[in-house]
């Protein structure tokens, strides 16, 4: 069964505290062309209506996870037993948190259709960030999870994974377009989040680079927002740590803040800093086996309370510098990520 304070969670009273504690890393400004990026991004409308489930006294904090359906989750015994069907777990995931990260997309391109079955299991106010696919952001990708009739042949490429280089622009061109129609629905109930442009760790700073990321911006439009997370540190050392911040501050795209295992080739050092209206962080857990290839050994790691309470003034600064702070658990084996973001949800209410 669930731990307490889990699965029978429901909101307080609202209350606010006013957050004194400052950033450690110099406040970065914030360019007016972050308020261009309106239409289909959540929260980007302030008569939408908020669920009246979610606690007031986040404010503009919203807590979630990156994954509900991951099988050892299912197997861990947090959903309760008649919580049997992908709708009965995403209805249950919503009664508990306000927003959710979907990495299915990176894998595969997203359905309409399923995009629509989320947003009619999800109440007002719900939030689904989406990973773009991986295709997008320079990751290899596997030929057979690209459509059929855009597809590559297999004998003449001679292998079963592409780059983005491997396909014509005409064909990159018609999967983003397909990749953000079938976000439709998402889109026109007011339930799309952030777009997760996570770049590989080979994706070093140059200005090569920083125009893909304006590419992939000017891709995803007002009506989309993005948000970048480099895997290589050469953008966020201390020498290119202000450039970084300034450059997409200047063209309004978030940071993605992360917490994750230091000393690795990916490794990215814990910077705190809002680029944008929106702000986002990702914590990926402390795995002594980051670098296996199977993914619940990289990030099968469970926050300790304390771990989270030296977070929590870091968020809550946060919230002082954007408009929104979005915060996901992405230590996704069996509960971990769940009890966690619970355990944050109460002390930054606290």
């Amino acid at each position: 069964m669930p731990p307490a304070g889990v699965r029978g969670w429901r909101p307080r009273a609202a209350r606010r505290r006013a957050v004194t504690n400052s950033l450690n890393s110099a406040a970065t400004r914030i360019s007016s062309a972050d308020s261009t990026r309106q239409a289909c991004v959540s929260g980007a409308h302030p008569a939408r209506p908020r669920a009246a489930s979610y606690p007031e006294a986040m404010g503009a904090i919203q807590v979630g996870t990156a994954s509900w359906t991951d099988r050892t989750l299912i197997a861990s015994g947090w959903y309760p037993p008649e919580v049997d069907t992908p709708e009965k777990r995403l209805r249950f995931y919503a009664d508990h948190f306000p927003l959710v990260e979907v990495d299915s997309t990176y894998y595969g391109m997203p359905n309409e259709r399923t995009a629509a079955l989320w947003a009619g299991r999800t109440p007002a106010g719900f939030t689904f960030n989406v990973k773009a696919f991986s295709l997008f952001t320079q990751h290899p990708t596997r030929l057979a999870s690209l459509p059929a009739e855009l597809r590559p042949d297999r004998e003449q490429l001679g292998k079963d994974t592409v780059y983005q280089r491997d396909v014509p622009q005409t064909v990159t061109d018609e999967l983003w377009r397909r990749f953000l129609d079938a976000l439709g629905p998402l889109c026109r109930t007011g339930k799309l989040g952030a777009i997760l442009l996570q770049f590989p760790p080979w994706f070093t700073i140059s200005r090569a680079n920083k125009n893909y990321i304006l590419a992939c911006a000017e891709r995803l439009g007002a009506a989309h927002q993005p948000c970048v997370e480099f895997r290589h540190r050469s953008w966020l050392i201390e020498d290119n740590r202000a450039e970084t911040l300034n450059f997409l501050s200047t063209h309004g795209v978030p940071l993605v803040c992360v917490d994750m295992p230091q000393g690795h080739a990916s490794s990215v050092p814990p910077v705190v800093a809002a680029t944008a209206k929106l702000a986002v962080v990702r914590f990926h857990g402390h795995s002594e086996k980051w670098t296996s290839k199977d993914i619940h050994e990289r990030f099968g790691y469970r926050y300790s309370l304390e771990e989270l309470r030296e977070w929590a003034p870091r968020v809550k600064a946060l919230s002082e510098q954007a408009e929104r702070v979005q915060v996901l658990l992405n230590n996704c084996y069996r509960d971990y990520a769940q009890v966690n973001a619970q355990q944050l949800m109460d002390l930054l209410q606290g």
